[in-house]
């Protein structure tokens, strides 16, 4: 027995139902607007912009002595500028994006402290010697393993610079999205003009949000829209000159008709529950939307127990397709595997379309299969996407990161709670070696071919179900009675013919040449050897004595 044979596997978490979704968003284009609604517009987002950019320094200069008395006094040096509702959406959306940045430090402190340890590890092996499975070797030459402890330098250096910044409460924080700011520096290849990239720039700092207040008319008091369509926004006091109703409100020649969800929206806005608003102007198409959302309990999970009532589908995620397989409540799989493909190779919104239009097609055959939930591995691969692990496997680093894991549970979970189903995640460990293993070969048929992918979603389903994935689990009983327990876990005790059928008996060696050679084409019963059932030519008659002539 090798080494690494004796080492012990992981432990595999228990599978659970995820949650529900606990949001909504929708979007409509506000359409039709005048000349006069599109200058009102740009002159609150540009305005609140500033604003917001001013609230977000000060901020980022309390740090970690920010309280609540400091908020306090920031919104009340912006209300006299705005109103105090547009200072309350402001410095909220400074203080979550605050916390957001600080969530992206930490999670790049943690990416720097797993490079070092890979490289100093590295560096510690051998020159020329081969990795393993759980740990990477050496390097492959002197001259790569002088630039890998630069590197390492280099690294130390990040960290020890983001570890003092974290407990100085020092974060970097760019309004507008650091990469559109680095855009400019490429405006050639990303085939923009300096007019086309600042006109992005100036609309992606503009601010026009207002959250929601339960109890206020139509659930929001600063962008209001009512139950017929009409929208109109709170000016901000030095634009109250340009009110065209009361109170000092303006509202838009466009009507909202929200397509998806309208009876939900309707049904929040006439019982005044909160709703949170947000204009937007996308400048590649020149177009004004509004956004609404608001929050709703978080949709009631149903019991593991009862996910596995009527079978599962056990979902494997891939780079270009979903490899999905049927499975009974027994744990047998039923049919023929199922693929979905995608494509990742696009825009981010044509990624976001070939996953969605990908999951509508499982949960539409999940629907006509009567199963109530969907089986995918809970993946993660924030630990293992750093090149100081994988090294020269560039386009191995590139498969795993094109994989959107994290907006693929949540999408996968909100799509499916609309039509009634649940997701089970299942721990991914040894899923695909596992279903390899124990599913492939016995599967594939002349008319099916089996991949390696349809034998891990078997894999999936089957630890969802809570089966283990190899197909059994006891040696043969000593006799073919029921008394000592079924042998299997592919069917239960009840099924009528779980056996099957046994495989046919090969054929002897010594007599298989004779009977396979016969006058008419067929196989001649061989004779037996033995006295007892040896054949006889003679006549057989009732009588007490034999014939013996």
């Amino acid at each position: 027995m090798t080494e690494e044979s004796k080492k012990k596997l992981r432990t595999i978490d228990a599978p659970f139902v995820a949650l529900g979704p606990s949001g909504v968003a929708i979007r409509d284009r506000l359409k039709n607007l005048s000349v006069e609604d599109d200058k009102v517009l740009r002159l609150i987002g540009e305005h609140l912009g500033r604003l917001a950019c001013t609230d977000l320094a000060a901020r980022c200069a309390d740090g970690n002595d920010h309280d609540a008395q400091r908020w306090a006094a920031r919104k009340q040096s912006l209300t006299a500028g705005s109103s105090s509702r547009w200072a309350g959406s402001i410095t909220k959306a400074t203080h979550d994006q605050w916390a957001l940045s600080r969530r992206c430090q930490l999670a790049h402190i943690q990416s720097l402290e797993a490079g070092v340890r890979t490289l100093m590890h590295r560096l510690s092996r051998p020159i020329g010697e081969e990795g393993t499975k759980r740990a990477p070797g050496g390097y492959r030459s002197k001259s790569e393993w002088f630039h890998k402890s630069r590197r390492l330098y280099i690294l130390q250096h990040r960290l020890d610079t983001a570890r003092a910044d974290r407990e100085n409460g020092v974060v970097h924080v760019v309004r507008g999205g650091r990469r559109l700011l680095g855009t400019r520096h490429n405006l050639e290849k990303a085939q923009l003009t300096e007019g086309e990239w600042r006109e992005r720039w100036e609309a992606e700092r503009w601010f026009l949000a207002a959250d929601g207040e339960s109890g206020k008319q139509y659930g929001n008091e600063t962008i209001r829209v009512a139950p017929d369509g009409e929208l109109s926004v709170k000016l901000p006091a030095p634009f109250a000159h340009l009110a065209n109703a009361k109170h000092g409100r303006y509202v838009l020649t466009s009507k909202v008709q929200f397509q998806h969800r309208d009876a939900e929206w309707r049904d929040r806005v006439q019982g005044n529950r909160s709703v949170a608003y947000r204009i937007h102007y996308d400048v590649s198409r020149g177009r004004w939307y509004l956004t609404a959302s608001w929050q709703r309990p978080v949709v009631q999970t149903i019991p593991l127990a009862a996910a596995r009532a009527r079978g599962m589908i056990g979902v494997d995620t891939n780079a270009d397709h979903f490899a999905a397989y049927r499975l009974n409540r027994h744990g047998n799989p039923v049919g023929n595997p199922k693929r979905f493909s995608y494509d990742l190779s696009g825009s981010a919104n044509y990624r976001d379309a070939q996953i969605r239009h990908a999951i509508t097609q499982i949960l539409h055959w999940a629907k006509r299969c009567g199963v109530a939930a969907i089986a995918i591995e809970d993946l993660d691969f924030t630990a293992v996407k750093t090149r100081e692990k994988h090294g020269r496997k560039k386009r191995f680093r590139q498969l795993i990161s094109g994989i959107p894991t994290g907006k693929l549970k949540a999408r996968l979970v909100s799509m499916a709670a609309e039509v009634g189903l649940s997701i089970v995640a299942v721990d991914p460990a040894y899923t695909s070696q596992w279903g390899a293993h124990h599913w492939q070969k016995p599967l594939a048929t002349p008319r099916r071919k089996m991949s390696r992918h349809d034998a891990a979603g078997i894999a999936i389903g089957r630890r969802a179900l809570g089966h283990p994935i190899r197909r059994r689990t006891a040696p043969p009983p000593q006799h073919r009675s029921d008394a000592v327990g079924h042998r299997t876990v592919q069917a239960d005790r009840g099924t009528r013919g779980r056996e099957g059928t046994r495989p046919p008996v090969t054929e002897r060696a010594h007599d298989a040449r004779a009977r396979a050679v016969t006058t008419q084409g067929t196989r001649a019963t061989s004779a037996s050897k033995t006295v007892r059932d040896a054949r006889s030519a003679g006549q057989w008659v009732q009588d007490s004595l034999l014939i013996t002539d």
